[in-house]
């Protein structure tokens, strides 16, 4: 029965598709069966992932418009033991689509709870913002990684962040979990990342923080423009190893291996 994990942050550039496309590669590396959803109208989790957007493409939105033959939509196989359903940017103006409809929500857990028993993790790259098509994210989801970018100014955007899960836990899922916080960017060589490190420790005592850490790493920043995960454009890499470690510290708390 797959755990729904959604990546979250309503800032951009902190990592969020990175982590998406890494983590579900890891993942699927150590014999999960991961389905990727991008749930952003960048589409960046899709060609990131080698596919290319036509108008042929199956996408998520056909699957929110058919929720019913939802896996048909889904493009299997992309790598082993990945799965994904593509991105569309028509979901720019889901929002607008809407605006009126009753249980609006729900619409992503429609798609996503018939198909638990399919996978082992479904992983959401969601949108730098906080509006319906996040919130859909999370009310699907079961819990949330949230990337923090080693910089200041993160703990504020961090806690509008928090607060906006906590909204979703008041009413529209209770039990949505916060997976933990990932420090993404980090360069230990300066007191910059360390400061930032050190102040959101300090400041968020009672939410998990991933002890793994993701470094600013070149290799990590060419990846996507190859289609390709980490994993497969430098195995070997500094990148590469955290995010299998991010993996690891995911299955341990998962009590998975």
């Amino acid at each position: 029965m797959a755990k729904i994990i959604s990546i979250t942050n309503q800032k951009g550039g902190v990592g969020k598709t990175t982590t998406a496309i890494n983590l579900s590669a890891a993942l699927a590396e150590a014999e999960q069966k991961i389905l990727v959803v991008d749930f952003d109208p960048q589409i960046n989790a899709t060609t990131g992932l080698g596919i290319e957007i036509d108008d042929e493409t199956k996408t998520i939105i056909d699957a929110i418009h058919n929720p019913d033959n939802a896996r048909n939509y889904i493009i299997r196989g992309i790598k082993n033991n990945l799965d994904i359903f593509a991105g569309s940017i028509e979901l720019s103006s889901l929002e607008t689509e809407l605006l009126g409809k009753d249980n609006r929500e729900k619409e992503l857990k429609k798609v996503l709870d018939p198909l638990r028993s399919d996978y082992d993790f479904i992983i959401i790259d969601c949108p730098p913002a906080v509006g319906i098509i996040t919130v859909n994210a999370l009310v699907a989801s079961d819990a949330s990684i949230i990337p923090v970018q080693c910089e200041y100014f993160s703990l504020e955007g961090l806690k509008q962040v928090l607060s906006a899960i906590d909204l979703v836990r008041g009413g529209m899922n209770p039990d949505l979990k916060i997976e933990g916080l990932l420090f993404t960017m980090y360069d230990a060589r300066t007191r910059l990342a360390q400061d930032v490190v050190s102040m959101i420790r300090e400041n968020i005592t009672d939410v998990n923080i991933f002890e793994t850490m993701i470094p600013r790493n070149i290799r990590l920043a060419e990846a996507p423009s190859n289609g390709v995960s980490i994993l497969e454009y430098d195995s070997s890499s500094v990148g590469a190893d955290r995010y299998r470690k991010l993996a690891a510290e995911i299955l341990k708390k998962n009590s998975v291996g």
